[in-house]
């Protein structure tokens, strides 16, 4: 998806660093997931939203986040009196937005380049309702948000929203990705969350630096 999101809002990637750079691996998975997609859904494709994030550009991004749940909230950063307010902020987004965290040990999934956001499109390249936002900060966002409101009206929009996650959701899981657990944009394969979600014992990815080191992409 064109242009980048972050980037359009001056997030910090650098001459180098490409936001749908992913390992090889997750590449292949992606092409995999897209067939498997194809197979039940023919007049559907995978739309990447991103991938890789640098360390800076996830710093800049959580500061963002913050910075917009504080304005829908009309909450001031400066003012005391929101302290209580703004740790709500500051912990509802956490569930959506990891740290930019330096340790090796704790590399943020995006920067790992074994995570990627991504929604379905049509034969166009448009971009189909899924019922929610990508990165919007809330319960809307957990993949089966609707499925309770499908169950009850199979012709309603959140019939149609629910089956387009769970379209989303089967396609990736077939081709070995897990999803985040709040995200129903978000899938990863061999970062700390999937090894998690699986019960591997380690990630097969840490942190991939900008490319001027040309790490190995296997």
């Amino acid at each position: 998806m064109e242009p980048h999101p972050y980037a359009s809002l001056g997030a910090p990637y650098g001459v180098n660093a490409d936001p749908f750079r992913l390992r090889q691996g997750v590449v292949d998975r992606l092409l995999r997931a897209q067939d498997e997609l194809q197979q039940e859904h023919p007049e559907l494709f995978l739309a990447i939203f991103d991938a890789w994030r640098p360390i800076p550009v996830q710093a800049f991004m959580v500061e963002h986040a913050i910075a917009e749940e504080c304005r829908k909230r009309k909450l001031k950063r400066d003012e005391r009196c929101h302290a209580e307010e703004l740790q709500r902020v500051i912990d509802d987004v956490g569930r959506f937005w990891a740290p930019p965290s330096l340790d090796p040990c704790t590399p943020p999934p995006h920067s790992t380049g074994a995570a990627v956001d991504l929604t379905l499109a049509d034969s166009q390249g448009t971009p189909l309702n899924m019922g929610g936002e990508i990165d919007a900060i809330g319960t809307i966002s957990e993949p089966d948000h609707y499925r309770e409101a499908a169950n009850d009206q199979t012709q309603s929009e959140a019939y149609l929203w629910h089956n387009r996650r769970q379209a989303l959701a089967k396609a990736m899981g077939k081709a070995g990705f897990s999803q985040h657990p709040n995200e129903w944009w978000h899938f990863s394969y061999g970062d700390q969350l999937w090894a998690w979600r699986t019960g591997v014992a380690e990630a097969i990815y840490g942190a991939w630096p900008v490319p001027d080191s040309k790490p190995r992409t296997a």
